[in-house]
């Protein structure tokens, strides 16, 4: 430790203002940006209705102190819920986050941009809903799109070349940065006032990676995003009140955070911030799933079908192998006992296994009774992962980013299928054209989950239209989802 150091105050780490500034002075010209918000907001929005079928989820939502009523509060979709802003970011986070459904961003670090959506539209709807209750004009839409925009930004391009999993820290770090800044905007926060708000998102305490791996993999990451995005509402509503921040949170030595949990080694950025996260976001479609298996189950069902036409059974099945990235294989690669849903969910021998015997992997997959099948366990003791560098080079390559996976079936006569390798799966830009009429029979399926035929319709109707839907007030159409 130095001797001495300064007690003069610094000017605020570069991160910091970089960020302040961006949420300020930004101006996101790009149609793209605003058609794939459109996107990721009902997708969104979808996977927290399909949570709610599921009381693990739901035993979690509420109000703190059962019955209460926050008057001119935020709207929890899906449900009856009318609570403070906090609370609100928690539930609907939470619900977005549990089934592992929502779209995702890969790079050194990964995770789900749009998990920010929870302290987001929690805050839009409230400060809506407290506007036209005092006189004036709401927020719209078009709002909250641009609040979305600006945090798969903030979390994307820090995870480009920073690692946080690779010092054991989980991701769900960067949705608090995110949200912060974006809800202090909304807030109508100072520059100083966003900064400070940031600076306390990096200075506050910082979540282990631990209930994601073996062996204490957990529930805890079904909600982990809700608790970061509704922290970030906090945290900008005491910059609000005027809590002061911690300029060089980042870059003091010793006490800061690069010091601290960072290895001493400074943020590395790839590029400015604009729009190209939101452009370039994953779309989880087919499966709910860890994004890095997703290639590999597309395989895996293609494989199921020949193993049909062939009249092969799993019995028949002497190996199976897939060839992968090596993300895949720090995160999902699993062996031994699975304990709960969320170990099966994190776990590319049991979802592929799943895929393959029934040629499909549904959320209720993960759960207890259909674990129990005895010949799952039997066919993840034949799946043997191995790393292909091409594919975890092309994986990190900013024109590619591909999640390839690549599946060999061997039989114990000796005979083999050809290997069915999938590079992008359906969610990925470059399949665009293909995913999003399935996104949105994904949104319509969801819709369905909760609703009646008619306020299906109206949801469907305002939510596809993304001209009206951009110029419709926060409020209102949160209500259209109001039960």
């Amino acid at each position: 430790m130095p001797a001495h150091i300064s007690n003069l105050r610094p000017e605020p780490d570069q991160v910091l203002t970089n960020i302040a500034d961006y949420v300020l002075n930004y101006e996101i010209q790009s149609p793209l940006a605003y058609e794939t918000a459109c996107h990721s907001l009902i997708d969104t929005l979808g996977c927290g209705l399909e949570a709610l079928e599921y009381p693990a989820c739901t035993k979690l939502l509420g109000p703190i102190v059962p019955g209460t009523v926050v008057p001119n509060g935020a709207r929890v979709p899906g449900t009856g819920f009318q609570l403070d802003p906090v609370q609100a970011a928690f539930n609907i986070g939470a619900m977005i986050r549990w089934l592992d459904f929502n779209d995702t961003w890969l790079a050194a670090e990964w995770g789900h941009p749009s998990d920010n959506l929870g302290g987001i539209l929690a805050v839009a709807d409230w400060l809506s809903r407290t506007a036209v209750a005092t006189g004036n004009k709401p927020l719209l839409i078009k709002d909250v799109l641009t609040a979305m925009i600006k945090a798969y930004e903030i979390q994307g391009c820090i995870a480009l070349e920073n690692s946080f999993n690779k010092v054991g820290l989980d991701h769900v770090l960067l949705v608090k940065v995110a949200s912060t800044a974006v809800i202090a905007r909304l807030l109508g926060l100072s520059r100083d006032e966003i900064i400070n708000a940031v600076s306390l998102a990096w200075v506050d305490g910082q979540p282990l990676r631990t209930y994601r791996h073996a062996p204490n993999t957990g529930s805890r990451k079904s909600w982990a995003a809700g608790d970061a995005t509704s922290r970030a509402v906090r945290l900008a509503l005491m910059a609000m009140s005027g809590e002061m921040g911690y300029p060089s949170v980042l870059t003091t030595p010793v006490w800061g955070f690069y010091d601290v949990l960072f290895r001493s080694q400074p943020f590395r950025f790839q590029r400015l911030y604009g729009t190209y996260v939101i452009e370039n976001v994953l779309f989880k479609i087919s499966f709910p799933s860890e994004f890095h298996s997703q290639t590999a189950l597309e395989a895996a069902i293609s494989i199921h079908a020949q193993l049909k036409a062939l009249s092969k059974t799993a019995e028949d099945i002497r190996k199976i192998t897939i060839r992968t990235h090596e993300a895949c294989l720090r995160i999902i690669d699993k062996q031994g006992p699975l304990h709960n849903p969320a170990d099966r969910d994190h776990c590319i021998q049991y979802m592929v296994a799943v895929a393959l015997l029934f040629g499909r992997l549904t959320a209720a997959d993960y759960e207890d009774g259909v674990a129990a099948d005895p010949r799952l366990d039997a066919l993840r003791e034949k799946i043997l992962c191995v790393e292909d560098r091409q594919f975890t080079a092309d994986y990190h390559d900013p024109d590619k980013r591909s999640i390839a996976n690549a599946l060999t079936v061997e039989f114990n006569d000796g005979s083999r299928l050809d290997e069915s390798l999938v590079e992008y799966p359906v969610g990925h830009k470059r399949r665009r054209s293909e995913g999003i009429p399935l996104l949105e029979a994904k949104f319509r399926t969801n819709l369905a989950r909760r609703f009646p035929a008619g306020q299906q319709k109206n949801i469907l109707d305002l939510s596809l239209d993304h001209a009206r839907l951009m110029s419709t007030p926060v409020h209102e159409y949160v209500d259209l989802y109001v039960l």
